[in-house]
């Protein structure tokens, strides 16, 4: 509901005395009465739901997909062949397919309803100028709030006394905290990083303040990048739209040819009607794959396994096969390409070096070790878990902290830092320090930790190695200036630490001013995220294939490039663009960047940045995948190919609007998903190889008959046909999804995003190279059958007369042969270039399994009496079904040295285009 009266604010950073005006409210809060009608005229501080299109529309158009046309004619065919139990069975296929694809458009609302959760159920507000606890959802513009330490902000606010530090990591991507106050006033430059501004969603993890609220619900910064998030849709993935392409094309086929040859079968050939009509639906079911659906969803599910046990969970089916595709990957920083583990790797003391893995330990001793570690351990507000070493809670940069003191030997216990501290003066982002008054013994001391630069200035002396004080000399500066930018130069972050002893009696100092004065300095702590181990492998396996790469992060552009370059992804000239670099460029700029080529970083990303960068590389034809872990990468993660979200780090918006979630938070994990998607491509493009090779000996038997005018009888019976399709041909062509990689699938580049899953060459190798010699094949056993028993041109064999039994032995020849045929085929169709002893024989057990599954079944169908009668087969002579042991390998050699022929072509382009000729 809306009221005449709602405020529109043009900037909440403008003057405090102005805003409260606008927002018609004051330091002592809103009235109870006050604060219920504005939540009439702005509704409840939440974020509102899509309204969804009607239910059953959309669950009609899944049960219309060509696909499901393709599987609604086979249905109808099985039911005019008399196999209703296939036809139902069909039927059951297309609905369970129509409520998984109508189950995944329900992501987006998800995904809203996760970022709901950042919304803390209760909130701390002055009504009627007291303290009250009111629902998160019922607060209102001018509202004021009370922040503490531990509080989740419910809604945007500006401060309007004292200061605190929050976790923004939620909206900026930034892992470090930011202190907000109200004495830092920003009166331009990016909402977010307004001094003085909290937002909803974000968390207080230090100090207390008010504020004043200026935005909830769907106004707050939370609620525009749910907006962002509805508004981006999902677009189908490639394979979803080749998988159209296929049907459509099937579809053309088959009832193209039962609407030509019926008249030609009837008119032409001279046959009954009834002959024609049971002549073009042989046709029809002869062109339609009616396993190829079922074949691709379960192949697809197996890639989907597989990924979860690599630490991949893999939302959307289709999903496997577009991480194939992928051409560039967009990967954070934090906790993807590192370890999201800060750790101390190096101290400067005067003293010496001190190496640290961040094993407790004791690396070093001394008076200048002991003095660091005893600061490192007071001037902190991060707990170390005695439970498991090196674990702990608070910000992770004292944690490292921590983690080097309890090396050092020292006592990091909180009880201990609690019962000593005096005083407190937190961390300011102005004066980069923070420091604490603790009692040392008989007397206070000072301890302070902050930027080198800031604790260099407000320092005099230097702890010497034999624990004495000295004087600070311009040479020592110089000196330590040197240490700080080679350790800068290595993308390290510097904390210097330092401290001062009170004399006897004084007392605790109540300004830092007074405090942070005539320090002695200790040593200078160099931190890093370290990369993990096996991302540098990773990297050089993604350029091996193709595969571009591009930093997108929230951190600094310096620690950014110095990971990247460990890693193998940035060289020393590769282009760094801040947030504020891509603000400045228009779309053509940004287009130019892009199309270079080139490894790049962008640091310090906003959600709108992220979206620019997925859209633009998108528009040149790329597949994108894209990861994130924060509220702020919902939208791009929703707008990428592939959206990748952490599952240890990453928050349940980013889980919901991702298409996978990494287990394990590791940039390798993506790139073993992106090997697997390969796999599951060409293993897709294996069947189809398969299945479709099966059409061309089942309709050019069909064809002969009708072009006969039926003097030669039907070599293949509609029923016989479905048995192939549904029976002998299934399980091999399942156990054809679960093949092993095919040597070199990483050496080669990535397929271009509008390749088509079938191409000219796919189907001349199954319908003309596989399926032509099938076809020769078993037309050859089908006539040595019939002149085995005495049939000529033209003799009848229709029940009753002598050469039925004749006939039925012919067919069931046929249908033996086609499965002898499918063995074959199997054998080829594993590789696409290699040849067949390059991946082994038995590297794919399944696909043996299903052999034999599929000769038990054609022997049950050929022996069982029950079966016999139903499929009207009837065994051919003992010296004929010899023959059929030659069939594969005819059907596989013919293949095997096809394939040579490529291999040899491809390496004579290759030596030639390296010599130049």
């Amino acid at each position: 509901m809306a009221g005449t009266d709602e405020v529109t604010l043009s900037d909440p950073r403008e003057p405090l005395v102005p805003l409260m005006r606008e927002l018609r409210t004051k330091p002592e809060g809103l009235s109870g009465r006050e604060a219920a009608r504005r939540l009439l005229v702005y509704g409840p501080n939440e974020l509102a739901r899509r309204r969804h299109t009607d239910w059953p529309g959309q669950l009609l158009s899944q049960l219309t997909h060509p696909l499901a046309l393709l599987l609604w004619l086979a249905a109808a065919l099985a039911f005019l062949s008399g196999t209703a139990a296939l036809g139902y069975a069909i039927v059951a296929v297309i609905v369970l397919n129509a409520a998984l694809a109508f189950a995944q458009e329900q992501q987006a609302e998800r995904a809203v309803e996760a970022l709901a959760a950042y919304l803390p159920a209760t909130a701390t507000a002055l009504r009627d100028g007291s303290r009250t606890v009111v629902e998160a959802r019922d607060l209102v513009p001018g509202d004021v709030l009370l922040i503490e330490e531990g509080d989740r902000v419910s809604a945007d606010a500006r401060l309007i006394d004292g200061g605190v530090e929050v976790d923004l990591s939620t909206l900026t991507g930034e892992s470090m905290p930011a202190f907000r106050s109200a004495e830092l006033l920003d009166l331009s430059g990016p909402l977010l990083e307004a001094r003085d501004l909290v937002f909803s969603g974000t968390s207080c993890t230090e100090g207390e303040a008010r504020a004043v609220v200026f935005a909830t619900g769907m106004h707050t910064e939370l609620g525009r990048i749910a907006a962002l998030s509805q508004r981006v849709e999902r677009e189908e993935s490639p394979l979803e739209r080749q998988v159209k392409r296929v049907a459509w094309l099937i579809a053309a086929v088959a009832v193209g040819a039962g609407v030509v040859f019926l008249p030609l079968g009837a008119l032409v050939a001279g046959l009954p009607l009834p002959e024609a009509v049971n002549f073009a639906i042989g046709l029809l079911v002869a062109n339609v794959p009616e396993g190829l659906l079922p074949t691709i969803t379960l192949a697809l599910a197996v890639g989907v396994r597989v990924l979860a046990r690599s630490g991949a969970v893999v939302k959307r089916l289709s999903a496997v096969e577009t991480l194939g595709s992928t051409t560039v990957i967009c990967t954070d920083k934090t906790g993807t390409l590192t370890r999201n583990r800060m750790t101390v790797t190096s101290i400067w003391t005067p003293a010496g070096l001190l190496a640290l893995d961040g094993v407790p330990g004791g690396p070093g001793s001394g008076p200048v070790p002991t003095a660091l570690a005893e600061a490192l351990a007071a001037c902190s507000n991060a707990e170390l878990d005695p439970g498991r070493p090196g674990e702990g809670s608070g910000d992770p940069t004292e944690l490292a902290l921590l983690r080097a003191a309890s090396a050092l030997g020292a006592d990091v216990a909180v009880d201990r830092r609690t019962a000593g501290r005096l005083r407190q003066f937190h961390f300011d982002p102005e004066l980069r320090l923070m420091s604490t008054v603790d009692r040392g013994g008989d007397r206070a001391v000072v301890h302070t930790k902050g930027a080198p630069e800031a604790v260099l200035d407000r320092a005099g002396g230097i702890l010497a190695p034999d624990g004495e004080t000295r004087a600070l000399t311009a040479q020592d500066r110089r000196m330590l200036a040197d240490v700080v930018a080679g350790y800068a130069r290595d993308g390290l972050r510097l904390l210097a630490v330092a401290r001062r002893e009170l004399p006897d009696g004084a007392p605790v100092p109540a300004r830092r001013e007074d405090a942070e004065r005539d320090l002695v300095l200790l040593g200078v702590a160099a931190m890093v995220d370290p990369p993990r181990p096996e991302v540098a492998e990773s990297v050089a396996r993604c350029h091996t294939a193709g595969i571009r790469l591009i930093v997108v992060t929230g951190d600094h552009a310096l620690t950014a490039a110095a990971v990247a370059r460990q890693v193998g992804i940035a060289r020393h000239d590769t282009v760094v663009l801040t947030g504020a670099d891509l603000e400045a460029m228009n779309e053509d700029q940004l287009d130019g960047v892009l199309a270079a080529g080139r490894e790049l970083i962008f640091a310090r990303s906003s959600p709108e940045v992220k979206l620019r960068i997925a859209d633009a590389l998108r528009a040149q034809g790329n597949v994108v995948a894209m990861t994130g872990d924060g509220v702020n990468d919902a939208p791009a993660l929703r707008r990428a190919d592939i959206g990748i979200a952490m599952g240890v780090t990453g928050t349940d918006v980013a889980r919901e609007a991702s298409t996978m979630v990494l287990t394990d938070d590791n940039f390798a994990t993506i790139v073993t998903a992106v090997q697997s998607g390969r796999r599951v491509y060409d293993n897709v493009r294996k069947f189809i190889v398969y299945i479709f090779a099966h059409a061309t000996p089942e309709v050019v038997p069909f064809l002969l008959f009708a072009l006969s005018g039926g003097a030669v009888p039907l070599p293949l019976t509609v029923l016989q046909i479905l048995a192939i399709d549904l029976g002998t041909e299934t399980l091999p062509a399942l156990a054809l999804g679960r093949e092993p990689a095919e040597p070199g699938l990483m050496g080669r580049p990535p397929r271009s995003r509008g390749e088509n899953i079938i191409s000219a060459s796919m189907l001349g190798r199954a319908w003309g190279l596989l399926g032509g010699v099938s076809t020769v094949l078993v037309l050859t056993g089908f006539f040595l059958a019939l002149v085995h028993g005495g049939w000529s041109l033209g003799a009848p064999v229709d029940p009753g007369t002598p050469l039925h039994h004749v006939w039925q032995e012919a067919t069931t020849m046929t249908f033996l042969g086609i499965v002898a045929c499918q063995i074959g085929t199997g054998l080829a169709s594993r590789t696409q270039y290699a040849s067949l002893r390059s991946i082994g024989l038995l590297s794919n057990r399944l696909l043996l399994w299903g052999i034999a599954a599929e000769l038990v079944f054609a022997a049950a169908l050929v022996t069982v009496p029950f079966l016999r009668r139903v499929f009207g087969t009837a065994a051919p002579p003992a010296e004929l079904l010899a023959l059929l042991v030659l069939f594969p390998v005819v059907v596989w050699g013919a293949d095997e040295l096809w394939r040579l022929v490529r291999r040899q072509r491809s390496s004579r382009a290759t030596a030639s285009s390296m010599t130049g000729t």
